[in-house]
């Protein structure tokens, strides 16, 4: 079952849309705005982000960038801003598609496949030791064993996994959380993050051989 975030404020199309998609075997999140939509997402792990470009409380635009820098799940704008400065912008953002209002019902499940199966083929496993992130399925494993992550710890270990052996300074991890949870994420929230992390990939927590501290200056995922 693929599971959609539909961000959109017409209440109405939204109302169709989910039941046409929920017909069509898919699992829909609906999001009315900007932070609703950031929140919804910085909550669950989705296949498929379906985005209207003019929001109640921002635009559809910032709802990609901000995606995109946790995620490369597809991105499709719908929207009635079919001029070809929006949908420039639209890919110049992120998205994998663009397709104007009115849009055929049909076309649209066409085109949501043929974006998550390019998703699929381009997102390489991520191996760090034993832990291993695919991409694709949103699933991490320890020792071939599933580990289950909340959103906000799978971006985490996404972005040590994607710089594996780099430097990661806390403002740049803070920026990272921040960008996809919509809300200020502190020095001691990325505390708790890090250490709810070590408590489910490290064999000892106290002593981590994954996830090590570099005192001063941040954090580092070792590839042993």
């Amino acid at each position: 079952m693929s599971k959609i975030l539909l961000v959109e404020d017409d209440e109405q199309l939204a109302r169709n849309l989910i039941k046409f998609l929920t017909g069509e075997g898919c699992q829909v999140t609906h999001a009315s705005g900007q932070t609703e939509g950031l929140a919804a997402f910085s909550a669950a792990r989705f296949d498929c982000v379906l985005l209207d470009v003019s929001l109640t409380d921002g635009n559809g635009f910032a709802v990609c960038a901000a995606i995109r820098t946790a995620s490369d799940v597809p991105v499709i704008f719908l929207t009635a801003s079919a001029d070809e400065a929006c949908t420039v912008a639209g890919f110049e953002f992120g998205a994998d598609d663009y397709i104007g209002k009115p849009f055929r019902p049909r076309e649209l499940i066409a085109r949501m496949k043929n974006a998550m199966r390019k998703h699929q083929r381009s997102s390489p496993e991520l191996v760090c030791q034993d832990i291993c992130i695919d991409p694709a399925k949103g699933t991490v494993t320890k020792g071939g064993n599933e580990l289950f992550l909340s959103a906000l710890e799978y971006r985490l270990l996404l972005v040590f996994l994607t710089n594996k052996n780099q430097l990661l300074s806390r403002d740049k991890l803070i920026d990272e959380l921040w960008s996809v949870s919509s809300e200020f994420v502190s020095d001691n929230t990325l505390n708790v993050y890090i250490k709810r992390l070590r408590e489910k990939i490290e064999d000892d927590p106290q002593n981590p051989v994954l996830l090590k501290t570099v005192r001063g200056m941040g954090y580092k995922a070792v590839d042993a």
